[in-house]
């Protein structure tokens, strides 16, 4: 009986070994096994830095019009133009808002079947929320250096863009503290559309299309595009997609397409890159700093092609050094009215590696 018990011990102890092991085996198995660590306090609070409608999220300060205007002329007026009008970079931020829609809340000139005297809807006229305009300033500009600026120098970014609005005045001060009041001042803040099914699992569907989707009698017609003698005139706009986000950039150099172009089509256009110079990846660094964001290789986009620098300084004995101190200090007046921004974030050795590319023809 004792020998029997023995016996159905050791089985019971085996099987409970072997399904042990394979348990261990099977989670070893499995991709997501022992990948990755949970996420220090500190990178949570660098990542989690969206600011919400309430304000829940905006960090502590404060920064006036004077100061939003040094910041704006030095890191942002090169793309948005010096009164957020643009400069054939961006569409512009401000106009198209009147003192009677900062009353109402209500962009009149939004309101279906309004007519406006604005050229194009700026940004001042669409945005509800002043924390998107906040939050969108913090997160994501300067274009060619994200997340530099001081929480200080947005508040005060925000207060110039909201002063050529008139919707405060010239000598304000926006802070953490007063930021819900000017809230109430948004020229578009009861222009928001109320979504059920983005909030409602059973709400009705937002679209209420009747366009006729097959053997249609008429042929549907595109009313606005650009003619073919246009179509290039600010450049290649495939070699000006940002390094960071999705690409959008057709290649403006060949002719429109006739038909519409599918995801297998688009995948296999890639966008061209400035070749690398000898020594350091030159092509990797202007990437990586964002210089193709304002210059083309051999065409201007917000500035001058690469080409046309090198042939400007060509001979030039200092033209190293210059192009160097260019890089790291910007400046005006050489190319015309828009101004190079500094790049102090630029290593020195990658300063250097560039201008050498450009002082021996940008090839």
């Amino acid at each position: 009986m004792k020998t029997a018990i023995r016996s159905s011990f050791r089985a019971i102890a085996a099987a409970a070994l072997v399904s042990s092991t394979l348990g261990a085996a099977m989670a070893q198995d499995k991709p997501w096994a022992n990948m990755g660590r949970d996420a220090t306090p500190a990178e949570v609070k660098a990542w989690d830095i969206d600011v919400r409608p309430d304000f829940k999220g905006l960090p502590a300060g404060a920064g006036s019009v004077s100061l939003g205007e040094t910041v704006w002329e030095s890191r942002c007026a090169s793309c948005h133009g010096a009164f957020g009008e643009s400069n054939e970079v961006f569409t512009p931020i401000i106009g198209g808002t009147t003192k009677k829609d900062i009353e109402t809340g209500r962009v009149a000139a939004l309101v279906e079947g309004a007519k406006s005297t604005a050229p194009q809807k700026t940004t001042i006229m669409k945005v509800a929320t002043l924390s998107t305009l906040w939050d969108y300033i913090n997160r994501a500009m300067p274009w060619n250096n994200p997340k530099t600026l001081k929480p200080d120098e947005v508040y005060g970014v925000t207060a110039y863009l909201l002063s050529l609005a008139e919707v405060v005045p010239p000598d304000f001060t926006l802070s953490d503290k007063n930021i819900a009041e000017v809230q109430q001042r948004m020229p578009n803040r009861n222009g928001m559309v109320f979504h059920e099914p983005l909030w409602k699992v059973n709400g009705k569907g937002d679209v209420k299309n009747v366009a006729c989707m097959k053997d249609c009698a008429v042929d549907p017609k595109v009313h606005s595009f650009l003619p073919d003698f246009a179509r290039d005139a600010h450049g290649n706009i495939q070699q000006q997609n940002r390094v960071i986000g999705p690409v959008r950039g057709a290649d403006t150099t060949q002719p429109a397409p006739k038909g519409l172009i599918g995801a297998a089509a688009a995948a296999t256009v890639a966008p061209a890159a400035p070749a690398a110079g000898k020594g350091p990846n030159v092509n990797s660094l202007l990437a990586a700093n964002a210089c193709t964001a304002c210059h083309g290789v051999k065409n201007k986009i917000v500035g001058p092609g690469f080409n046309e620098i090198a042939a400007k300084h060509k001979g030039r004995a200092d033209a190293e050094a210059y192009l160097v101190g260019k890089i790291k200090s910007g400046g005006s007046g050489v190319w015309g009215a828009v101004p190079m921004p500094p790049q102090p974030q630029i290593k020195d050795d990658d300063a250097k590696a560039i201008a050498q590319w450009i002082a021996t023809g940008a090839k």
